[in-house]
Protein backbone atom coordinates (compact mmCIF):
# COMPACT_ATOMS: atom_id res chain seq x y z
CA UNK A 1 0.00 0.00 0.00
CA UNK A 2 2.58 2.41 0.49
CA UNK A 3 4.48 1.66 -2.34
CA UNK A 4 1.28 3.07 -4.11
CA UNK A 5 1.20 6.07 -2.08
CA UNK A 6 4.67 7.30 -2.64
CA UNK A 7 4.89 6.58 -6.59
CA UNK A 8 1.39 8.99 -6.28
CA UNK A 9 3.35 11.04 -4.83
CA UNK A 10 6.23 11.49 -6.55
CA UNK A 11 4.29 11.96 -9.89
CA UNK A 12 1.86 14.34 -8.72
CA UNK A 13 5.34 15.68 -7.53
CA UNK A 14 6.93 15.51 -11.38
CA UNK A 15 3.68 17.57 -12.76
CA UNK A 16 3.89 20.07 -10.28
CA UNK A 17 7.35 20.62 -9.95
CA UNK A 18 8.52 23.40 -12.58
CA UNK A 19 12.32 22.48 -14.02
CA UNK A 20 15.59 23.20 -12.06
CA UNK A 21 16.48 26.02 -14.65
CA UNK A 22 12.96 28.00 -13.67
CA UNK A 23 13.40 27.11 -9.80
CA UNK A 24 16.86 28.25 -9.89
CA UNK A 25 15.89 31.71 -11.97
CA UNK A 26 12.90 32.66 -9.31
CA UNK A 27 15.49 31.96 -6.07
CA UNK A 28 17.71 34.28 -7.97
CA UNK A 29 15.63 37.17 -8.10
CA UNK A 30 13.42 36.00 -4.70
CA UNK A 31 16.25 36.08 -2.12
CA UNK A 32 19.31 37.27 -4.11
CA UNK A 33 21.12 40.61 -2.19
CA UNK A 34 21.51 43.33 -5.18
CA UNK A 35 24.79 44.59 -5.25
CA UNK A 36 25.44 48.28 -5.86
CA UNK A 37 29.11 48.03 -7.09
CA UNK A 38 32.17 45.76 -7.93
CA UNK A 39 34.06 45.92 -4.57
CA UNK A 40 30.84 44.75 -2.68
CA UNK A 41 30.85 41.67 -4.81
CA UNK A 42 34.30 41.32 -4.52
CA UNK A 43 33.83 41.26 -0.52
CA UNK A 44 31.51 38.48 -0.62
CA UNK A 45 33.42 36.37 -3.04
CA UNK A 46 36.43 36.90 -0.87
CA UNK A 47 33.74 36.10 2.31
CA UNK A 48 32.97 32.78 0.73
CA UNK A 49 36.54 31.90 -0.54
CA UNK A 50 37.87 32.49 2.71
CA UNK A 51 35.62 30.80 5.09
CA UNK A 52 34.16 26.69 6.04
CA UNK A 53 30.85 27.34 4.35
CA UNK A 54 30.50 24.91 1.62
CA UNK A 55 30.35 27.21 -1.49
CA UNK A 56 26.59 27.39 -3.15
CA UNK A 57 26.30 27.31 -7.21
CA UNK A 58 23.44 29.49 -7.42
CA UNK A 59 25.03 32.12 -5.38
CA UNK A 60 28.40 31.73 -6.58
CA UNK A 61 27.27 32.03 -10.38
CA UNK A 62 24.96 34.88 -9.59
CA UNK A 63 27.67 37.00 -8.01
CA UNK A 64 29.95 36.05 -11.25
CA UNK A 65 26.67 37.25 -13.65
CA UNK A 66 26.78 40.67 -10.95
CA UNK A 67 30.57 41.26 -10.99
CA UNK A 68 30.75 40.86 -14.80
CA UNK A 69 27.58 43.16 -15.00
CA UNK A 70 29.22 46.27 -13.19
CA UNK A 71 32.42 45.46 -15.37
CA UNK A 72 30.99 46.02 -18.19
CA UNK A 73 28.76 48.82 -17.82
CA UNK A 74 31.81 50.68 -16.29
CA UNK A 75 34.10 49.79 -18.75
CA UNK A 76 31.61 51.38 -21.79
CA UNK A 77 30.99 53.80 -19.45
CA UNK A 78 34.76 55.09 -19.21
CA UNK A 79 34.70 54.72 -23.40
CA UNK A 80 31.87 56.66 -23.94
CA UNK A 81 33.96 59.20 -22.00
CA UNK A 82 36.70 58.81 -23.88
CA UNK A 83 34.93 59.19 -27.30
CA UNK A 84 33.28 62.50 -25.83
CA UNK A 85 36.51 63.93 -24.91
CA UNK A 86 37.61 63.31 -28.72
CA UNK A 87 39.43 60.40 -28.20
CA UNK A 88 40.05 57.61 -31.08
CA UNK A 89 38.12 54.62 -30.46
CA UNK A 90 40.20 52.39 -32.97
CA UNK A 91 43.41 53.41 -30.80
CA UNK A 92 41.19 53.02 -27.30
CA UNK A 93 43.20 50.39 -24.86
CA UNK A 94 41.68 48.41 -22.09
CA UNK A 95 43.53 48.86 -18.73
CA UNK A 96 43.78 46.34 -16.60
CA UNK A 97 41.50 46.46 -13.30
CA UNK A 98 43.04 46.00 -10.52
CA UNK A 99 39.35 44.34 -8.98
CA UNK A 100 39.05 42.47 -11.64
CA UNK A 101 42.07 40.25 -11.12
CA UNK A 102 41.02 39.82 -7.55
CA UNK A 103 37.88 38.56 -8.58
CA UNK A 104 39.77 35.88 -10.76
CA UNK A 105 41.60 35.16 -7.96
CA UNK A 106 38.99 34.47 -5.45
CA UNK A 107 37.03 32.55 -7.85
CA UNK A 108 39.72 30.40 -8.59
CA UNK A 109 39.86 29.29 -5.39
CA UNK A 110 36.39 28.91 -4.90
CA UNK A 111 36.48 26.79 -8.16
CA UNK A 112 38.58 23.93 -6.54
CA UNK A 113 37.10 24.36 -3.07
CA UNK A 114 33.37 23.42 -4.87
CA UNK A 115 35.69 20.58 -7.36
CA UNK A 116 36.62 19.24 -4.10
CA UNK A 117 33.24 19.74 -1.98
CA UNK A 118 31.62 17.81 -5.45
CA UNK A 119 33.85 14.48 -5.32
CA UNK A 120 33.48 14.17 -1.27
CA UNK A 121 29.53 14.42 -2.01
CA UNK A 122 29.30 11.96 -4.71
CA UNK A 123 32.14 9.37 -2.87
CA UNK A 124 29.52 9.97 0.50
CA UNK A 125 26.37 9.40 -1.64
CA UNK A 126 27.89 6.19 -3.04
CA UNK A 127 29.07 5.20 0.58
CA UNK A 128 25.07 5.95 1.41
CA UNK A 129 23.50 4.18 -1.14
CA UNK A 130 25.69 1.13 -0.01
CA UNK A 131 24.77 1.69 3.66
CA UNK A 132 21.20 1.74 2.69
CA UNK A 133 22.00 -1.79 0.38
CA UNK A 134 22.88 -3.29 3.34
CA UNK A 135 20.19 -2.09 5.42
CA UNK A 136 17.55 -4.09 3.46
CA UNK A 137 19.68 -7.01 2.94
CA UNK A 138 19.53 -7.20 6.63
CA UNK A 139 15.61 -6.67 6.73
CA UNK A 140 15.32 -9.12 4.38
CA UNK A 141 17.17 -11.57 6.20
CA UNK A 142 14.73 -10.84 9.06
CA UNK A 143 11.28 -12.02 7.28
CA UNK A 144 12.01 -15.71 6.84
CA UNK A 145 8.98 -16.81 9.36
CA UNK A 146 6.97 -14.63 12.21
CA UNK A 147 9.28 -16.26 14.91
CA UNK A 148 12.28 -14.86 13.54
CA UNK A 149 10.40 -11.45 12.68
CA UNK A 150 9.59 -11.80 16.76
CA UNK A 151 13.34 -12.32 17.82
CA UNK A 152 14.54 -9.18 15.54
CA UNK A 153 12.25 -6.90 16.67
CA UNK A 154 14.71 -4.71 18.62
CA UNK A 155 17.66 -4.96 15.53
CA UNK A 156 14.75 -4.15 13.10
CA UNK A 157 14.21 -1.22 15.04
CA UNK A 158 17.87 -0.12 15.08
CA UNK A 159 17.82 -0.94 11.53
CA UNK A 160 15.17 1.88 10.76
CA UNK A 161 16.84 4.36 12.90
CA UNK A 162 19.90 3.93 11.12
CA UNK A 163 18.15 4.36 8.22
CA UNK A 164 16.81 7.29 9.45
CA UNK A 165 20.56 9.07 9.93
CA UNK A 166 21.82 7.91 6.66
CA UNK A 167 21.19 11.16 3.83
CA UNK A 168 21.71 11.80 0.52
CA UNK A 169 22.11 9.03 -2.31
CA UNK A 170 22.42 9.18 -5.98
CA UNK A 171 19.57 10.54 -6.79
CA UNK A 172 18.60 8.08 -9.98
CA UNK A 173 18.82 5.27 -7.40
CA UNK A 174 16.52 7.02 -4.34
CA UNK A 175 13.33 6.07 -5.77
CA UNK A 176 14.03 2.31 -6.50
CA UNK A 177 15.78 2.19 -3.12
CA UNK A 178 13.12 3.65 -0.93
CA UNK A 179 10.61 1.56 -2.76
CA UNK A 180 12.85 -1.50 -2.06
CA UNK A 181 13.06 -0.53 1.84
CA UNK A 182 9.02 -0.04 2.27
CA UNK A 183 8.56 -3.03 0.88
CA UNK A 184 10.47 -5.20 3.10
CA UNK A 185 9.47 -2.78 6.50
CA UNK A 186 5.96 -3.83 5.35
CA UNK A 187 6.49 -7.45 4.77
CA UNK A 188 8.53 -7.49 8.77
CA UNK A 189 4.84 -5.99 9.88
CA UNK A 190 3.16 -8.32 8.53
CA UNK A 191 4.91 -11.12 9.89
CA UNK A 192 5.06 -10.09 13.44
CA UNK A 193 2.36 -11.68 14.66
CA UNK A 194 3.63 -12.57 18.11
CA UNK A 195 4.79 -9.19 19.42
CA UNK A 196 1.37 -7.49 18.38
CA UNK A 197 1.58 -5.16 21.12
CA UNK A 198 4.94 -3.67 19.60
CA UNK A 199 3.67 -3.93 16.32
CA UNK A 200 0.43 -2.15 17.66
CA UNK A 201 2.75 0.71 19.68
CA UNK A 202 4.89 1.38 16.02
CA UNK A 203 1.51 2.06 14.58
CA UNK A 204 0.29 4.66 16.83
CA UNK A 205 3.51 6.42 17.30
CA UNK A 206 4.49 6.49 13.17
CA UNK A 207 0.46 7.50 13.15
CA UNK A 208 0.87 10.32 15.76
CA UNK A 209 4.27 11.04 13.72
CA UNK A 210 2.00 11.43 10.34
CA UNK A 211 -0.65 13.62 11.49
CA UNK A 212 1.88 15.72 12.67
CA UNK A 213 3.05 15.70 9.42
CA UNK A 214 0.10 15.92 7.95
CA UNK A 215 -1.10 19.14 10.17
CA UNK A 216 2.46 20.83 9.18
CA UNK A 217 1.35 20.47 5.53
CA UNK A 218 -1.95 21.76 6.19
CA UNK A 219 -0.48 24.82 7.98
CA UNK A 220 2.19 25.38 4.92
CA UNK A 221 -1.36 26.80 3.22
CA UNK A 222 -1.30 30.12 5.74
CA UNK A 223 2.41 30.66 4.42
CA UNK A 224 2.62 33.79 1.81
CA UNK A 225 5.54 32.63 0.36
CA UNK A 226 4.80 30.04 -1.76
CA UNK A 227 8.42 29.12 -2.41
CA UNK A 228 9.12 28.57 0.42
CA UNK A 229 6.07 27.05 1.75
CA UNK A 230 6.99 24.64 -0.98
CA UNK A 231 10.71 23.63 0.39
CA UNK A 232 8.85 23.20 3.44
CA UNK A 233 6.91 20.58 1.97
CA UNK A 234 9.68 19.04 0.53
CA UNK A 235 11.03 18.42 3.96
CA UNK A 236 8.05 17.07 5.46
CA UNK A 237 7.88 14.49 2.45
CA UNK A 238 11.02 13.20 3.29
CA UNK A 239 10.21 13.16 6.98
CA UNK A 240 6.90 11.17 6.00
CA UNK A 241 8.82 8.93 3.57
CA UNK A 242 11.10 8.18 6.61
CA UNK A 243 8.41 7.25 8.72
CA UNK A 244 7.45 3.77 9.18
CA UNK A 245 4.03 2.37 8.45
CA UNK A 246 0.64 2.75 10.09
CA UNK A 247 -2.53 0.25 10.75
CA UNK A 248 -3.27 -1.58 7.23
CA UNK A 249 -6.95 0.42 8.18
CA UNK A 250 -5.87 4.09 8.66
CA UNK A 251 -3.18 3.86 5.79
CA UNK A 252 -5.41 5.04 3.28
CA UNK A 253 -7.13 7.73 5.43
CA UNK A 254 -3.76 9.37 6.76
CA UNK A 255 -2.17 9.03 3.10
CA UNK A 256 -5.21 10.92 1.68
CA UNK A 257 -4.93 13.85 4.17
CA UNK A 258 -1.08 14.21 3.40
CA UNK A 259 -1.80 14.31 -0.38
CA UNK A 260 -4.34 16.66 0.10
CA UNK A 261 -2.85 19.21 1.78
CA UNK A 262 0.17 18.56 -0.39
CA UNK A 263 -2.36 19.25 -3.14
CA UNK A 264 -2.90 22.53 -2.01
CA UNK A 265 0.96 23.89 -1.71
CA UNK A 266 1.76 22.44 -5.13
CA UNK A 267 -1.07 24.25 -6.58
CA UNK A 268 -0.05 27.56 -5.03
CA UNK A 269 3.68 26.97 -5.82
CA UNK A 270 2.27 26.36 -9.83
CA UNK A 271 0.41 29.68 -9.68
CA UNK A 272 3.03 31.39 -8.38
CA UNK A 273 5.35 30.43 -11.77
CA UNK A 274 2.23 30.40 -13.72
CA UNK A 275 1.86 33.97 -12.40
CA UNK A 276 5.63 34.49 -13.41
CA UNK A 277 5.40 33.80 -16.39
CA UNK A 278 2.46 35.72 -17.30
CA UNK A 279 4.78 38.75 -16.04
CA UNK A 280 8.15 37.60 -17.97
CA UNK A 281 5.60 37.02 -20.77
CA UNK A 282 4.03 40.88 -20.23
CA UNK A 283 8.26 41.99 -20.05
CA UNK A 284 9.33 40.27 -23.05
CA UNK A 285 6.73 42.26 -24.94
CA UNK A 286 7.86 45.64 -23.72
CA UNK A 287 11.40 44.71 -24.53
CA UNK A 288 10.91 43.93 -27.80
CA UNK A 289 8.88 47.52 -27.85
CA UNK A 290 11.85 49.29 -26.76
CA UNK A 291 14.03 47.19 -29.25
CA UNK A 292 11.70 48.28 -32.18
CA UNK A 293 11.96 52.23 -30.63
CA UNK A 294 16.06 52.05 -30.82
CA UNK A 295 16.36 50.71 -34.09
CA UNK A 296 14.33 53.28 -35.54
CA UNK A 297 16.61 55.41 -33.48
CA UNK A 298 19.48 53.96 -35.18
CA UNK A 299 17.56 54.31 -38.12
CA UNK A 300 17.17 58.46 -38.19
CA UNK A 301 19.43 60.79 -40.50
CA UNK A 302 21.82 62.64 -37.95
CA UNK A 303 23.24 65.75 -40.27
CA UNK A 304 24.74 67.64 -37.22
CA UNK A 305 25.44 67.48 -33.63
CA UNK A 306 21.95 68.69 -32.37
CA UNK A 307 21.07 65.26 -34.16
CA UNK A 308 23.60 62.92 -32.55
CA UNK A 309 22.51 65.04 -29.31
CA UNK A 310 19.16 64.37 -29.18
CA UNK A 311 19.04 60.73 -30.56
CA UNK A 312 21.66 59.96 -27.75
CA UNK A 313 18.93 61.31 -25.25
CA UNK A 314 16.94 58.98 -26.98
CA UNK A 315 18.47 56.16 -26.60
CA UNK A 316 19.66 56.52 -22.62
CA UNK A 317 16.13 56.86 -21.94
CA UNK A 318 14.86 53.77 -23.75
CA UNK A 319 17.88 52.28 -21.48
CA UNK A 320 16.71 53.29 -18.53
CA UNK A 321 13.59 52.65 -19.15
CA UNK A 322 14.91 48.92 -20.03
CA UNK A 323 16.22 48.38 -16.44
CA UNK A 324 12.81 48.70 -14.94
CA UNK A 325 11.59 45.86 -16.84
CA UNK A 326 12.30 42.63 -14.66
CA UNK A 327 13.51 39.15 -16.44
CA UNK A 328 12.06 37.62 -19.89
CA UNK A 329 11.21 33.83 -20.55
CA UNK A 330 14.65 32.66 -19.86
CA UNK A 331 14.89 30.72 -23.78
CA UNK A 332 14.03 34.61 -24.54
CA UNK A 333 16.03 36.60 -22.08
CA UNK A 334 19.25 36.48 -23.47
CA UNK A 335 18.31 36.79 -27.32
CA UNK A 336 16.14 39.79 -26.52
CA UNK A 337 19.42 41.53 -24.24
CA UNK A 338 21.44 40.64 -27.35
CA UNK A 339 19.09 42.50 -29.87
CA UNK A 340 18.92 45.47 -27.56
CA UNK A 341 22.52 45.79 -27.15
CA UNK A 342 23.42 45.15 -30.94
CA UNK A 343 21.15 48.32 -31.37
CA UNK A 344 22.38 50.01 -29.25
CA UNK A 345 26.13 49.19 -29.93
CA UNK A 346 25.62 50.11 -33.63
CA UNK A 347 24.42 53.49 -32.70
CA UNK A 348 27.05 54.83 -30.13
CA UNK A 349 29.87 53.20 -33.39
CA UNK A 350 27.80 55.35 -35.85
CA UNK A 351 28.31 57.90 -33.53
CA UNK A 352 31.85 57.81 -32.96
CA UNK A 353 32.30 57.08 -36.83
CA UNK A 354 30.95 60.65 -37.00
CA UNK A 355 32.56 62.50 -34.53
CA UNK A 356 35.58 60.84 -35.58
CA UNK A 357 35.14 62.04 -39.58
CA UNK A 358 34.59 65.66 -38.07
CA UNK A 359 36.81 65.64 -35.89
CA UNK A 360 39.80 65.37 -39.11
CA UNK A 361 37.60 68.08 -40.99
CA UNK A 362 38.08 70.35 -37.74
CA UNK A 363 42.06 70.02 -37.71
CA UNK A 364 41.89 70.60 -41.10
CA UNK A 365 39.75 73.77 -40.57
CA UNK A 366 42.30 74.68 -37.97
CA UNK A 367 45.09 74.44 -39.74
CA UNK A 368 44.20 76.54 -42.70
CA UNK A 369 42.89 79.27 -39.90
CA UNK A 370 46.27 79.27 -37.99
CA UNK A 371 47.79 79.68 -41.76
CA UNK A 372 45.56 82.90 -41.94
CA UNK A 373 46.55 84.12 -38.61
CA UNK A 374 50.53 83.77 -39.28
CA UNK A 375 49.90 85.71 -42.16
CA UNK A 376 47.83 88.02 -40.69
CA UNK A 377 51.12 88.70 -38.36
CA UNK A 378 53.09 88.87 -40.98
CA UNK A 379 51.39 91.66 -42.65
CA UNK A 380 50.21 93.78 -39.17
CA UNK A 381 53.66 96.12 -38.62
CA UNK A 382 53.53 97.67 -42.22
CA UNK A 383 52.68 100.99 -43.06
CA UNK A 384 51.48 100.49 -46.53
CA UNK A 385 48.07 101.34 -45.69
CA UNK A 386 46.27 100.79 -49.02
CA UNK A 387 48.60 97.88 -50.28
CA UNK A 388 48.37 95.78 -46.72
CA UNK A 389 44.25 96.99 -46.32
CA UNK A 390 43.68 95.03 -49.81
CA UNK A 391 45.72 92.32 -48.42
CA UNK A 392 44.08 92.39 -44.72
CA UNK A 393 40.49 92.22 -46.34
CA UNK A 394 40.86 89.02 -48.58
CA UNK A 395 42.35 87.51 -45.46
CA UNK A 396 39.23 88.30 -43.73
CA UNK A 397 37.44 87.12 -47.41
CA UNK A 398 39.16 83.96 -47.01
CA UNK A 399 38.80 83.40 -43.35
CA UNK A 400 34.80 83.15 -44.27
CA UNK A 401 35.19 80.41 -46.78
CA UNK A 402 36.91 78.23 -44.10
CA UNK A 403 34.60 75.42 -42.85
CA UNK A 404 33.59 75.32 -38.39
CA UNK A 405 35.97 74.21 -35.73
CA UNK A 406 34.91 73.29 -32.38
CA UNK A 407 33.34 76.87 -30.24
CA UNK A 408 35.81 77.22 -27.99
CA UNK A 409 38.46 76.75 -30.05
CA UNK A 410 37.00 78.70 -32.96
CA UNK A 411 36.41 81.53 -30.54
CA UNK A 412 39.87 81.73 -29.58
CA UNK A 413 41.39 81.77 -33.09
CA UNK A 414 39.08 84.23 -34.16
CA UNK A 415 39.61 86.46 -31.17
CA UNK A 416 43.83 86.15 -32.14
CA UNK A 417 42.86 86.94 -36.15
CA UNK A 418 40.26 89.71 -35.63
CA UNK A 419 42.32 91.32 -33.00
CA UNK A 420 45.54 91.69 -35.59
CA UNK A 421 43.37 92.89 -38.16
CA UNK A 422 41.83 95.81 -35.80
CA UNK A 423 45.69 96.24 -34.62
CA UNK A 424 46.71 97.01 -38.55
CA UNK A 425 43.39 98.99 -39.28
CA UNK A 426 44.04 101.29 -36.00
CA UNK A 427 47.37 101.53 -36.91
CA UNK A 428 46.39 103.10 -40.55
CA UNK A 429 43.85 105.33 -39.00
CA UNK A 430 46.10 106.64 -36.32
CA UNK A 431 48.61 107.60 -39.42
CA UNK A 432 46.17 110.49 -40.96
CA UNK A 433 46.31 111.96 -37.21
CA UNK A 434 47.90 115.02 -38.50
CA UNK A 435 45.59 116.06 -40.99
CA UNK A 436 43.26 116.86 -38.49
CA UNK A 437 43.04 120.41 -39.63
CA UNK A 438 42.25 119.97 -42.97
CA UNK A 439 39.78 117.34 -42.45
CA UNK A 440 37.91 119.84 -40.33
CA UNK A 441 37.76 121.84 -43.80
CA UNK A 442 36.95 118.81 -45.85
CA UNK A 443 34.26 118.61 -43.66
CA UNK A 444 32.58 121.81 -44.17
CA UNK A 445 32.99 121.41 -48.08
CA UNK A 446 31.24 117.99 -47.43
CA UNK A 447 28.50 119.94 -45.58
CA UNK A 448 28.19 122.80 -47.81
CA UNK A 449 27.45 120.21 -50.93
CA UNK A 450 24.64 118.02 -48.86
CA UNK A 451 22.89 121.00 -48.41
CA UNK A 452 22.92 122.40 -52.34
CA UNK A 453 21.95 118.47 -52.82
CA UNK A 454 19.19 118.89 -50.88
CA UNK A 455 18.13 122.18 -52.37
CA UNK A 456 17.93 120.34 -55.81
CA UNK A 457 15.04 117.88 -54.05
CA UNK A 458 12.65 120.59 -54.74
CA UNK A 459 13.71 121.38 -58.21
CA UNK A 460 12.78 119.63 -61.42
CA UNK A 461 13.58 119.78 -64.93
CA UNK A 462 16.28 118.33 -67.78
CA UNK A 463 19.13 119.44 -66.08
CA UNK A 464 18.61 118.07 -62.64
CA UNK A 465 20.76 115.39 -63.49
CA UNK A 466 23.58 116.87 -64.64
CA UNK A 467 23.20 119.26 -61.49
CA UNK A 468 23.45 116.13 -59.20
CA UNK A 469 26.36 114.82 -60.87
CA UNK A 470 28.38 117.79 -60.41
CA UNK A 471 28.08 118.22 -57.29
CA UNK A 472 28.48 114.11 -56.36
CA UNK A 473 32.14 115.18 -58.58
CA UNK A 474 32.49 117.82 -56.19
CA UNK A 475 31.91 115.86 -52.83
CA UNK A 476 34.07 112.76 -54.53
CA UNK A 477 37.26 115.45 -54.95
CA UNK A 478 37.04 116.82 -51.03
CA UNK A 479 39.35 114.48 -48.94
CA UNK A 480 38.96 113.05 -45.51
CA UNK A 481 36.88 114.23 -42.88
CA UNK A 482 37.75 114.01 -38.77
CA UNK A 483 37.45 109.98 -38.26
CA UNK A 484 34.47 110.71 -35.33
CA UNK A 485 32.36 112.85 -37.99
CA UNK A 486 32.74 110.52 -40.98
CA UNK A 487 30.06 108.36 -40.75
CA UNK A 488 26.92 111.03 -39.89
CA UNK A 489 28.14 113.21 -43.34
CA UNK A 490 28.04 109.88 -44.87
CA UNK A 491 24.74 109.13 -43.68
CA UNK A 492 23.37 112.49 -44.48
CA UNK A 493 25.00 112.00 -48.02
CA UNK A 494 23.78 109.10 -49.40
CA UNK A 495 20.40 109.56 -47.45
CA UNK A 496 19.64 112.61 -49.61
CA UNK A 497 21.59 111.00 -52.59
CA UNK A 498 19.37 108.08 -52.66
CA UNK A 499 16.53 110.29 -52.85
CA UNK A 500 17.43 112.18 -55.58
CA UNK A 501 18.83 108.90 -57.72
CA UNK A 502 15.41 107.53 -57.04
CA UNK A 503 13.46 110.59 -58.14
CA UNK A 504 15.94 110.43 -61.22
CA UNK A 505 15.84 107.08 -61.99
CA UNK A 506 11.95 106.59 -61.98
CA UNK A 507 11.29 109.74 -64.39
CA UNK A 508 13.73 108.73 -66.77
CA UNK A 509 12.92 104.78 -66.63
CA UNK A 510 9.34 106.04 -67.21
CA UNK A 511 10.63 108.06 -70.24
CA UNK A 512 12.10 105.20 -71.63
CA UNK A 513 9.77 102.77 -70.93
CA UNK A 514 7.11 104.55 -72.89
CA UNK A 515 9.55 105.30 -76.14
CA UNK A 516 10.17 101.64 -75.71
CA UNK A 517 6.75 100.64 -76.29
CA UNK A 518 5.93 103.88 -78.77
CA UNK A 519 8.57 102.13 -81.38
CA UNK A 520 7.35 98.19 -81.05
CA UNK A 521 5.35 98.99 -83.94
CA UNK A 522 8.46 99.95 -85.84
CA UNK A 523 10.74 97.41 -84.94
CA UNK A 524 7.68 94.66 -85.22
CA UNK A 525 7.27 95.98 -89.31
CA UNK A 526 11.09 94.89 -89.99
CA UNK A 527 10.22 91.47 -90.48
CA UNK A 528 8.42 88.41 -89.13
CA UNK A 529 11.15 87.53 -86.67
CA UNK A 530 12.38 91.50 -85.51
CA UNK A 531 9.80 90.87 -81.85
CA UNK A 532 11.59 87.88 -81.14
CA UNK A 533 15.11 88.75 -82.02
CA UNK A 534 14.60 91.90 -79.57
CA UNK A 535 13.44 90.13 -76.98
CA UNK A 536 16.20 87.45 -77.24
CA UNK A 537 18.84 90.38 -76.86
CA UNK A 538 16.82 92.07 -73.88
CA UNK A 539 16.68 88.72 -72.10
CA UNK A 540 20.80 88.14 -72.18
CA UNK A 541 20.79 91.78 -71.45
CA UNK A 542 18.61 90.86 -68.40
CA UNK A 543 20.52 87.85 -67.02
CA UNK A 544 24.10 90.10 -67.60
CA UNK A 545 22.86 93.05 -65.41
CA UNK A 546 21.52 90.36 -62.34
CA UNK A 547 24.82 88.77 -62.27
CA UNK A 548 26.60 92.26 -62.13
CA UNK A 549 24.15 92.73 -59.41
CA UNK A 550 24.98 89.63 -57.79
CA UNK A 551 28.54 90.09 -57.82
CA UNK A 552 28.10 93.57 -56.86
CA UNK A 553 26.29 92.22 -53.66
CA UNK A 554 28.71 89.71 -52.26
CA UNK A 555 31.55 92.40 -52.49
CA UNK A 556 29.72 94.49 -50.88
CA UNK A 557 28.66 91.95 -48.12
CA UNK A 558 32.60 91.57 -47.46
CA UNK A 559 33.21 94.84 -47.53
CA UNK A 560 30.73 95.36 -44.84
CA UNK A 561 31.78 92.76 -42.64
CA UNK A 562 35.53 93.31 -42.41
CA UNK A 563 34.67 96.90 -41.99
CA UNK A 564 32.01 98.54 -40.42
CA UNK A 565 33.13 101.99 -40.82
CA UNK A 566 33.22 101.48 -44.59
CA UNK A 567 34.75 104.03 -47.03
CA UNK A 568 33.96 105.56 -50.36
CA UNK A 569 34.05 102.41 -52.13
CA UNK A 570 31.59 101.14 -50.30
CA UNK A 571 29.42 104.26 -50.98
CA UNK A 572 29.62 104.23 -55.05
CA UNK A 573 28.75 100.51 -54.96
CA UNK A 574 25.84 101.10 -53.19
CA UNK A 575 24.72 103.40 -55.94
CA UNK A 576 25.77 101.24 -58.97
CA UNK A 577 23.55 98.24 -57.34
CA UNK A 578 20.50 100.38 -56.68
CA UNK A 579 21.18 101.72 -60.83
CA UNK A 580 21.37 98.31 -61.68
CA UNK A 581 18.63 97.08 -59.84
CA UNK A 582 16.47 100.04 -61.60
CA UNK A 583 17.79 98.76 -64.94
CA UNK A 584 16.99 94.87 -64.20
CA UNK A 585 13.32 96.18 -63.95
CA UNK A 586 13.48 98.34 -66.97
CA UNK A 587 14.55 95.49 -69.11
CA UNK A 588 12.01 93.26 -67.10
CA UNK A 589 9.15 95.98 -68.30
CA UNK A 590 10.24 95.84 -71.93
CA UNK A 591 10.09 91.82 -72.05
CA UNK A 592 6.66 92.22 -70.90
CA UNK A 593 5.70 95.17 -73.58
CA UNK A 594 7.07 92.56 -76.30
CA UNK A 595 4.78 89.56 -74.61
CA UNK A 596 1.76 91.84 -74.33
CA UNK A 597 2.09 93.49 -77.93
CA UNK A 598 2.73 89.68 -79.55
CA UNK A 599 -0.55 88.61 -77.49
CA UNK A 600 -2.70 91.15 -79.66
Amino acid sequence: MMDSQEQTLEQERNIQQPTAETEQNALQQHERKQYQNKQEVLERVREIAQSDEAPQKDEVDYLKTVFYKLHTAEREAKLKDYIANGGNPDTYQIVPDETEEAFKAEMSIIKERRQKLFLEQEQEKQDNLQKKLDIIEKIKAMITSPEEANKSYKDFKALQEEWKEIKNVPVEKANELWRNYQLYVEQFYDLLKLNSEAREYDFKKNLEKKTRLCEAAEKLAETPDAISAFHQLQQLHQEYRETGPVAKELREEIWARFKAASTVINKKHQQYFDERKAQEEENLTRKTALCEKIEAVVKEDNKNSNDWDKHTKAIMELQAEWKTIGFAPQKMNVKIFERFRKACDEFFKNKAEYFRNRKEEYKNNADKKRALIEKAKALQDSTDWKSTSDKFINLQKEWKTIGTVPKKMGDLMWQEFNGICNKFFEAANAAGAGTRSAEHQNLNKKREIVEQLKALTEQAGDDLQAKVQKLVAEYQAVGHVPYKEKDKIYEEYHAILDKLYKTLNISSAKRRLNNFKDNLKQVAGRGENALDNERARLMRQYEQLKNEVQTYENNLGFLNASSKKGNSLIDEMNRKVQKLKDQVQLVREKIKAIDSNKQQ
